[in-house]
């Protein structure tokens, strides 16, 4: 799973408007968006400052890491992260695989309210999303291994997150 999450978006909202700041989100929604697309995963939803984008092995097969590691990347370049004139909107990425429901969740008796994945993977993914820094993915050892990617490509760290129990070893890519 990939979570893409909007640095500072609170204070850029207060300094373009809301009519500006909306225009600003829906082109992070779109560009984030086009990419998760174009390289198989499911768009899960877009909450608040954040895109999620789930890569289900029943559609991308044994590639679902390397597919979530590749459009981390591509975030950050549409974002402009990786371009000269810098970033137009300033984002951080988080990288996870592992075991999730992804299913319904209901609200009132008998209606579907929402598709959506749970478990401790989901949050993990999220974590890493909120500590990555601005133009920064990081990909957790067990995405990054599951990708079959070369172990010297990208610096590793352990960092600790919060409500997850032990350190977690990561990939940084980007800044």
């Amino acid at each position: 799973m990939l979570f893409v999450d909007v640095r500072g978006s609170s204070q850029l909202a207060r300094q373009l408007g809301a009519t500006a700041f909306g225009k600003l989100m829906n082109r992070f929604y779109k560009a984030a968006s086009e990419v998760l697309v174009e390289t198989d995963a499911y768009v899960d939803k877009f909450v608040g400052d954040e895109v999620i984008g789930l890569y289900l092995p029943v559609f991308t097969g044994s590639k679902h890491a390397a597919l979530a590691i590749d459009a981390a990347r591509r975030i950050l370049k549409a974002t402009g992260h990786q371009g000269p004139e810098g970033a137009w909107v300033p984002v951080g990425v988080g990288v996870h695989t592992g075991t999730a429901y992804v299913g319904t969740a209901s609200g009132a008796e008998g209606s579907i309210s929402d598709v959506t994945a749970l478990g401790e993977s989901v949050n993990v993914a999220a974590r890493l999303s909120s500590a990555a820094a601005a133009g920064e993915a990081l990909v957790s050892d067990a995405a990054w291994t599951a990708s079959g990617m070369e172990d010297d490509v990208a610096v590793h760290r352990e960092i600790e997150l919060r409500g997850i129990s032990g350190s977690v070893g990561v990939r940084v890519l980007g800044s």
